[in-house]
């Protein structure tokens, strides 16, 4: 049984809890988890696994700050967990500090060669882990804030189209190699044209922006993405989602956006607006690439304005249209 779920439990999103630093500890002895526990469950958010192939799949999905490794486990040491994070997109800049009792200067040197940041031996000062902590923590969000300019929309503050390419290549070879589900979203602003003739390109850009924040507020997970994908239209990516998981989302979606663009909700002097949404889900004995998964999601897209806007569309049967 993996020691994360004897811990309390962590929201993923939203509140003090969110903007607390986010810690994996992985470490195959549970004393040694629940001794690190202790020492940061005050002031971070923490996360915990007894073996490689859970920290390599909680990394992915929750996204820490850093992670405190021990370098002996079974199945997985601790050089090939850190190998395997750093060959991922999706969490080679997580910061890794390995925490053994193998503080010789070859494994020290072994774990830096493999992409670790720092090497603590054991038994550890605790004030020392919280201070090496501290720094990383810290070097990590300055690094994401630079890397977050760069795949930033500068209306929305959402990523931009760029950044959404990147991650969609990703998550695309990602499910070639484990046949985990993927879907993505295709939203469009409805009679967004209109809205601009009728109240002009200022109140324009600020539904823009009202719509991004109603979509990223809406998203549940870390690992899911929201981004501008270019005029009034955004697209959504949801790693390990089927088909009937990105429906029920999308239709969320569309009502979020609706509610969160009324005038007594968000204080504009405009009517509230609707979107369209288009769903498409990988299928990997039909699609040859990433390009198809989009394709299905823009059909399903056109059905759903075809049907009158404001509205939901989804199903293999858009690929034949």
């Amino acid at each position: 049984m993996d020691i994360a779920q004897t811990l309390p439990a962590e929201t993923p999103f939203g509140g003090e809890l969110e903007r607390r630093p986010r810690l994996l500890v992985v470490d195959d002895q549970p004393v040694n988890v629940q001794l690190l526990y202790r020492v940061f469950a005050a002031d971070h958010q923490v996360f915990a696994a007894t073996e490689g192939n859970k920290a390599l799949e909680i990394a992915r999905q929750q996204q820490p700050d850093l992670i405190l490794l021990d370098v002996v486990m079974p199945e997985l040491d601790g050089f090939e967990v850190c190998q395997r994070l750093k060959a991922d997109q999706l969490t080679r800049d997580i910061p890794v500090i390995f925490l053994t009792a193998n503080a010789d200067p070859e494994s020290e040197a072994h774990g830096l060669d493999v992409g670790a940041v720092d090497f603590i031996g054991k038994p550890f000062n605790t004030k020392v882990v919280r201070a090496r902590v501290k720094t990383h923590v810290t070097l990590k969000r300055q690094g994401d804030l630079l890397r977050r300019w760069v795949f930033l929309d500068g209306l929305t503050g959402i990523a931009n189209r760029r950044h959404f390419d990147e991650r969609l290549a990703v998550e695309w070879a990602r499910i070639q190699r484990s046949g985990a589900p993927l879907s993505a979203l295709l939203i469009d602003v409805d009679h967004f044209k209109r809205f601009n003739d009728s109240h002009g390109h200022q109140s324009g850009d600020d539904c823009l922006r009202r719509v991004a924040a109603a979509l990223a507020s809406g998203l549940q997970r870390p690992t899911d993405l929201v981004a501008r994908y270019g005029g009034e239209e955004f697209v959504c990516l949801l790693p390990d989602t089927d088909g009937y998981g990105a429906q029920h989302m999308a239709e969320q979606l569309r009502q979020r956006v609706h509610q969160e663009t009324q005038p007594g909700v968000s204080g504009a002097p405009w009517p509230a607006v609707t979107v369209s949404i288009g769903v498409g889900s990988a299928r990997l004995d039909l699609m040859h690439s990433a390009d198809d998964l989009l394709r299905e999601a823009d059909l399903n897209l056109y059905r759903a304005k075809k049907a009158g806007r404001n509205a939901v569309r989804a199903g293999a049967a858009a690929l034949s249209a």
